[in-house]
């Protein structure tokens, strides 16, 4: 049994040295998740992703989303995910880094989306989180705030809803908070 460690150890230290003293990288099953999820996306023409870190870091990334309709029309929006190594058996992290004015996204950037919290399932994949919150943009939902001002308007009085995100996105104050320019 001894003998077979030495063995593995031998192959190890091969393998190293040819890739020039590094060691190779194991991948976590997340990691293989994920890089398979983003080989497959099929994302709108509105929406991007970038790899800030790089690609050799996957677990960490951006999506922008710029909505062709609804009330946030014109708007640039960027998203920070955070990816768990035990994905998809957990919903990834993330956060809104643009501030805005709407009723799901809240002015730290937290995001209400239930497939992002207690409808998370592993059959979900990156696909789906970025077309839940493409459709954030194109029908805010009310019934379940995080911004519960900007959720009272829109029930209340869309017209003035729509000054109200229009004034946020050129970059000015609603109410007591101020927001910049995203369009």
């Amino acid at each position: 049994m001894i003998r077979l460690f030495k063995v593995k150890e031998k192959q190890r230290e091969l393998a190293e040295s040819a890739n020039g003293g590094a060691p190779i990288k194991k991948q976590s099953a997340g990691e293989l998740r994920l890089h398979k999820d983003i080989s497959e996306l099929n994302l709108p023409k509105s929406c991007i992703i970038s790899f800030p870190n790089g690609k050799d870091d996957l677990m960490n990334f951006e999506v922008s989303i710029r909505p062709d309709e609804g009330y946030y029309l014109g708007g640039n929006f960027s998203f920070s995910f955070q990816v768990s190594p035990i994905y998809p058996h957990e919903a990834p992290k993330v956060k809104c880094k643009t501030k805005l004015y709407h009723p799901n996204i809240d002015l730290e950037g937290n995001v209400c989306l239930n497939i992002l919290r207690e409808d998370w399932k592993p059959v979900l994949n990156i696909n789906t989180i970025i077309y839940g919150l493409y459709h954030l943009f194109t029908e805010p939902n009310y019934e379940d705030p995080l911004n519960h001002d900007a959720a009272a308007v829109l029930r209340d009085n869309p017209k003035m809803f729509e000054a109200n995100v229009r004034r946020a996105m050129a970059g000015g104050y609603v109410g007591q908070t101020f927001f910049t320019r995203c369009m």
